[in-house]
């Protein structure tokens, strides 16, 4: 008789919401038509490399073509180029990406198409400080934004008024040629345009929504950022904008169409699954703690699932940094929810984010079960104060449960899965 694995099956359902957000699958599902004259592929994201040797096999006729992707997760191509840069914080690398992706789309005819492949990641990939800004300027905003704790729109309506590539600007550059956005979601409500600071999607967020959001948060910016955004020299194109007019925008894999798929696999392993967001935001830890108390209630009360039942959850949690620990949003979440859970039997979670990577260090998330904060006991490690200055990802190292799948090719934000038998 085979033993019931609990960490297989969290993995198993891991893999299964990423496979549903394969590039090959959704590219070839959202092919453009072909053009006159050329097509030109470019692309930012951490799955941007993947979805272009995708593009690479499923379109029948030449292409040439710019991408930028994190390091460590470039693809094999033959046509398309693959550049590599930094990520979460951007570098001279992802400096010279920019300049030459918009130099790649300038110069073309209402004949050509530019296939722009956009996902997660995309922000700090494509530094490009506006006119009397630096990149030194364009780090400290985004810094600043990783530490402040403000939901991801936020974060992108600031960054695009500090950019000459973000908010639309790129596919405004491409004018008068056609741009199609093919475009992974890693956005809670799945808005294009604010995936990688929408560099081919424009919006409406303005600048004065930027100033307030840099006020709400408490953001120290450098006086020369605060000073341009406050000009209209930082206004963005308006999706109203003619050089937008005859662009066409595609979603071709979210979290929402993952969630369902990791369900299916549940499903199909007996275990029935449950999906209470795809769009679930707010502090890491608070999120960590409501979770852990909806699984109490079904370990212990039944309600307000029947177990055995899988919980799943999608979107994107914030961190708000009092220490230099190591870590990312998703090993805070989950540490959080080992507190919560502690001394419970029957529990087991994963939460991970599916790109593969947490934060700055190698793991996608970690595993946690109702031992886990006795084990770190043991081992050494004191749970809360881990929690207390965002250590999360050296308590979960000190008794092994971190999870390492590698970069997944693919980025439809965070997958938390709590398994309750």
């Amino acid at each position: 008789m085979t033993v019931f694995d609990p960490k297989s099956f969290l993995t198993a359902v891991f893999n299964a919401a990423v496979a549903a957000a394969d590039p090959e699958r959704t590219i070839r599902d959202h092919l453009p038509a072909k053009p006159r004259g050329r097509i030109i592929v470019i692309g930012a994201g951490k799955g941007s490399a993947q979805m272009a040797a995708a593009f690479e096999k499923v379109w029948d006729g030449p292409i040439e073509g710019l991408v930028v992707t994190r390091y460590g997760y470039g693809a094999k191509c033959e046509r398309i180029e693959i550049i590599e840069a930094a990520h979460p914080v951007p570098d001279a690398a992802g400096l010279e990406a920019s300049r030459r992706l918009l130099e790649k789309v300038r110069g073309l005819t209402a004949d050509d198409l530019v296939v722009a492949l956009i996902s997660g990641g995309g922000s700090a990939l494509l530094p490009s400080p506006a006119a009397g800004l630096t990149l030194a300027d364009e780090i400290a905003v985004n810094e600043a934004l990783l530490a402040c704790g403000a939901p991801i729109a936020a974060m992108n309506t600031i960054r695009k008024h500090v950019s000459t590539i973000k908010g639309g600007r790129l596919a405004a550059a491409a004018w008068p040629a056609k741009v199609v956005s093919l475009v992974v979601s890693d956005i809670p409500g799945d808005n294009p345009a604010l995936v990688a600071s929408g560099p081919t999607v424009p919006d409406t967020g303005s600048r004065e929504d930027a100033l307030a959001s840099i006020s709400a948060y408490g953001m120290k910016l450098p006086e020369a950022v605060i000073a341009h955004i406050g000009s209209p020299a930082a206004d963005a194109p308006n999706p109203g904008d003619q050089r937008f007019s005859h662009n066409e925008v595609h979603l071709i894999a979210s979290a929402g169409v993952s969630l369902e798929a990791a369900a299916v696999e549940a499903r199909r392993q007996g275990v029935e699954a449950v999906i209470l967001s795809d769009a679930i935001e707010g502090e890491a830890r608070e999120v960590g703690g409501v979770h852990a108390a909806i699984a109490r209630e079904v370990a212990t009360r039944n309600r307000p699932f029947q177990k055995p039942v899988l919980i799943l959850s999608g979107g994107e949690t914030t961190v708000t940094l009092r220490a230099k620990g190591k870590g990312g949003r998703n090993s805070e979440f989950l540490l959080a929810f080992a507190i919560g859970i502690s001394g419970v039997q029957g529990i087991h979670a994963l939460a991970a984010d599916t790109d593969g990577i947490d934060g700055s260090e190698d793991n996608a998330g970690a595993f946690a079960d109702g031992s886990t904060v006795s084990r770190m006991r043991t081992a050494g490690v004191d749970a809360k104060a881990m929690l207390a200055v965002n250590n999360a990802w050296t308590a979960f190292n000190a008794v092994g449960d971190l999870f390492v799948p590698g970069p997944t090719g693919t980025n439809v934000n965070d997958l938390r899965a709590i398994l309750v038998r």
